[in-house]
């Protein structure tokens, strides 16, 4: 058999320069080779298929002389190796196995090759040697749409220019390839345009055979000879992996495995900063301009341009209305900012945080949280800051870098900052009470010292007790001491719900389920009661300590002045258990003089 390989010398680069320097600045793409190599190729019918089947060629041979020799016969079964014909020997390599070839059933009138392809890939060119007699009449048709439509790329009739050989008398065209040319040799198109790909570009590939062609030594032969089929050395589709120009090297699609060494597989391994099984759109940080296919005329790689995220960003999409307001230079919007970030760059901090001078701008770590005390600042939408120097803009009569804490002649922090004093001179920040001079001092000096320790609770629902608080915890030890304590309230079991910081104070919220014993004019129900920590005031920090959750014995004193439950260093408060609680009410009925006939009902 003749076979003709046809270059492409646009689509194929040569063989020399290293792998990695072959798409370094230049336009690219994989060699070539035949698409058919390592896949299947289906046919309606072969040989033996049933049992054995006889059949009879002629020797194809240039030699007159020899033009019409003695037909050889032999026997196709397709259960036997020796003797099977299947489609896959069109596929093999010609020169390792040179007498392989597919034959159709005999008496086939018509024949469909078919090649199905896992993805799309260019096709250049096609092949086909023939066995037997070319047939009179066939069709080459490709799908775009893995089979979904077909269009005919060319239509072979006996006779036609490019199909047929030799002088017009009777011969022979056993053997003589078959082929079929994308693009024509001259063409000016560039490969990687639209209207090139829109020619090269397939999923399918199908060749009908609709008539066959007698030999015409038939004729030089008496008796009928079993030469009613078709028979094909060799389907060769030559093409590459389709990858726009951007890549030199492909591997196999997602669930394929390579089969052969010689097969042609569809994954590009993509470089210019493109991604995609085809290179067909830019990689996700590299959107800053429109994706475009290399140019094969020019060589110009047509590179995906980088976004400018400062390196808080993993991906970018292309604005359009960006790119033409810059001149088509720069359109690029950074999608989903990290780091606190914020901008069509990332170049901005988040609200809430603020730009760390001293570290670069690319820093994951350099947008700080704004350190401004949420009651004291003036923003709406929560805590805010200079975006650059982390300054905090304080309410009115709030002051501190941190405005947490009230300016001098105002008091009692809250939501609208704090109040002017109704003194001649300075008030407790806390309380609003008028000081004196030396109660002034003093109240400026623990300001200062006590401040440092305050922390406050991110969620706003928790007081957190610092390392600097150390809280004594009262016991039941000694009576004297526990009665000499004077409580004005005492209550078996409290259940606290919640704790709040209020800024200036803090609040916890409890249940009172029983109350054991209090003072008269003390009146304490049962159910959602406010104690008020004085520790939190004074050193940042609640003492006693009372955990969200968890049933107390609680016994304290009343604030005259506002009439509010206080717990202080000085206030019993024990976890609930009923041997501490019969303990205590024993106690205050033989130590302290309390009476109460309910104790037994409280403790059940």
């Amino acid at each position: 058999p003749v076979v003709l390989q046809v270059s492409y010398a646009s689509l194929s680069a040569s063989r020399g320069p290293p792998v990695d320097s072959r798409c370094s600045g230049r336009a690219c793409n994989p060699r070539m080779g035949n698409l058919a190599v390592g896949r299947l190729l289906t046919t309606l019918s072969v040989c033996g298929s049933n049992s054995s089947d006889s059949y009879c060629s002629f020797k194809h041979t240039i030699s007159p002389k020899a033009f019409c020799a003695t037909p050889k016969c032999g026997k196709c079964n397709a259960a036997i190796p020796g003797q099977a014909h299947p489609a896959s020997a069109m596929s093999d390599s010609s020169f390792r196995f040179p007498h392989t070839w597919w034959q159709s059933a005999e008496g086939a009138r018509e024949e469909t090759l078919r090649l199905d392809l896992e993805t799309a890939f260019l096709f250049t060119h096609l092949i086909l040697v023939f066995r037997s007699p070319r047939p009179a009449a066939m069709i080459l048709e490709r799908s775009q749409d893995y089979g979904k439509t077909w269009r005919t790329l060319r239509y072979f009739m006996g006779g036609q220019r490019g199909t047929t050989m030799g002088p017009a008398a009777p011969r022979s065209t056993q053997g003589l390839p078959v082929i079929y040319r994308a693009l024509s040799p001259g063409s000016t198109l560039d490969p990687y345009g639209p209207d090139a790909q829109e020619q090269l570009m397939v999923t399918n590939l199908r060749v009908r055979l609709l008539q066959r062609q007698p030999c015409p030594c038939e004729a030089k032969h008496s008796g009928a000879l079993p030469t009613n089929h078709y028979a094909i050395y060799d389907f060769i589709v030559k093409g590459s992996c389709l990858c726009n120009g951007h890549a030199d090297h492909c591997v196999p699609v997602s669930g394929h495995q390579k089969k052969t060494h010689n097969m042609v597989h569809g994954k590009c391994v993509c470089r210019h900063n493109t991604a995609g099984d085809h290179c067909q759109r830019c990689a996700p940080l590299y959107n800053n301009r429109p994706w475009q296919a290399a140019n094969g005329i020019t060589g110009t790689p047509q590179e995906c341009q980088k976004c400018k995220c400062n390196g808080h960003a993993q991906s970018c999409h292309l604005d359009r209305v960006l790119w033409l307001a810059s001149g088509r230079r720069s359109g690029g919007v950074c999608n989903n900012c990290l780091h606190n970030t914020g901008g069509r760059h990332c170049q901005i901090c988040k609200r809430g945080y603020y730009r760390d001078s001293a570290l670069l701008r690319t820093a994951p770590d350099s947008c700080k949280p704004c350190l401004c005390h949420p009651l004291g600042t003036d923003s709406a939408g929560g805590p805010a800051c200079h975006p650059s120097s982390g300054g905090c803009t304080c309410k009115p009569g709030v002051s501190g870098p941190q405005c947490d804490r009230c300016m001098m002649g105002y008091w009692g922090l809250g939501q609208y900052g704090c109040r002017p004093c109704d003194c001649t001179g300075d008030c407790d920040p806390y309380t609003g009470d008028c000081l004196s001079g030396l109660q002034s001092s003093i109240q400026k000096a623990n300001a200062v010292r006590h401040r440092k320790r305050r922390v406050m609770c991110a969620v706003k629902m928790c007081l957190v007790l610092t390392e600097k608080c150390e809280c004594v915890e009262a016991t039941l030890s000694n009576p004297k001491l526990f009665c000499a304590a004077e409580y004005d309230y005492g209550d078996p079991v409290v259940k606290v719900m919640a704790a709040h910081d209020k800024g200036s104070h803090a609040e916890v919220e409890v249940k009172i389920k029983k109350v054991l014993f209090s003072k008269p004019g003390l009146k304490i129900l049962r159910g959602s009661v406010i104690l008020y920590p004085e520790s939190w005031t004074i050193q940042g920090c609640t003492c006693p300590i009372l955990n969200p959750g968890l049933d107390y014995l609680v016994a304290g004193h009343e604030d005259r002045r506002t009439g509010r439950l206080v717990i202080n260093m000085k206030s019993f408060v024990k976890q609930w258990k009923t041997s501490l609680a019969q303990k205590m009410m024993h106690m205050i009925r033989k130590d302290c003089g309390h009476d109460n006939t309910d104790i037994a009902t409280c403790l059940n």
